[in-house]
């Protein structure tokens, strides 16, 4: 019998991005640079900043004027009022508020620190920058599993990833904010366990243990491995979307 394995294949050599960049040709580039080609139910993470900085997600501190809002809390959180703008301007609500703690609701639905905007790896040119998620990570990750499709001639899944802290234990871990052409949620409800046994609560979040593997590679500090081809994905269920993720409000003891 053979045995089941999943293989995570960082692309090499992966140039720095900019605005406008095409990423799908860049992947293809650097998937034939590997020696790699893609192929049926195959998969392609996508790290959020270089899909944020392709699409022009990136801020000048400089432009952004501080609401009284913005100025109060970031007096309370200890942060750069001009962030807090920001962070505000991406955000439903407050979550938690505490001395260099934000915790909101993104408009994605997201509950994440700062809005998932962050400073890091983003080349400044001498100026204070902030980088923002994608408008639409899940519409992001359709594009670039429509590109990847028509250029392998088969159907190719994203991921897009970004790195998440979790209310019940420490430390960030790569989850998925964009998903086409896999199911992000898969419910095992009513499936047997080994015993027979109907299983009564298990759904399965696809999309996030694909991301988090793949941020096995990526890293979170000066790796440059931003895009990780996935390769033995074998999921049953209809290709579904990150949002699936978000657990309804009602459901979120946590909130």
């Amino acid at each position: 019998m053979e045995a089941p394995r999943i293989e995570f294949v960082a692309i090499p050599g992966f140039p720095l991005v900019g605005p406008g960049d095409d990423l799908a040709a860049l992947a293809l580039a650097g998937i034939a640079r590997a020696g790699l080609e893609l192929c049926s139910g195959d998969a392609v993470v996508f790290a959020q900043k270089i899909v944020s900085k392709a699409e022009g997600r990136l801020v000048d501190l400089a432009t952004v004027t501080p609401s009284a809002e913005a100025t109060a809390l970031a007096a309370e959180t200890r942060k750069d009022a001009r962030l807090v703008e920001l962070i505000l301007r991406e955000s439903r609500r407050v979550v938690r508020a505490r001395p260099g703690v934000l915790i909101v609701e993104h408009r994605l639905g997201l509950i994440m620190a700062n809005a998932g905007i962050d400073q890091s790896n983003v080349a400044t040119e001498g100026r204070e920058m902030a980088l923002l998620l994608p408008e639409d990570p899940d519409a992001s990750a359709r594009r670039l599993s429509a590109a990847l499709s028509a250029a392998s001639g088969t159907g190719i899944a994203v991921v897009i990833n970004d790195s998440f802290g979790r209310a019940w234990r420490l430390g960030t871990m790569g989850v998925a904010i964009g998903a086409a052409g896999l199911p992000a949620l898969l419910d095992r409800r009513g499936e047997p366990d080994l015993f027979g046994r109907p299983l009564q609560v298990t759904l399965v979040g696809h999309a996030d243990e694909i991301a988090a593997g793949a941020s096995l590679l990526m890293g979170q500090a000066d790796e440059g491995r931003p895009v990780v081809l996935v390769r033995g994905l074998s999921p049953a269920g209809s290709p579904g979307a990150a949002i699936d993720l978000i657990r309804p409000a009602a459901e979120d003891l946590f909130r």
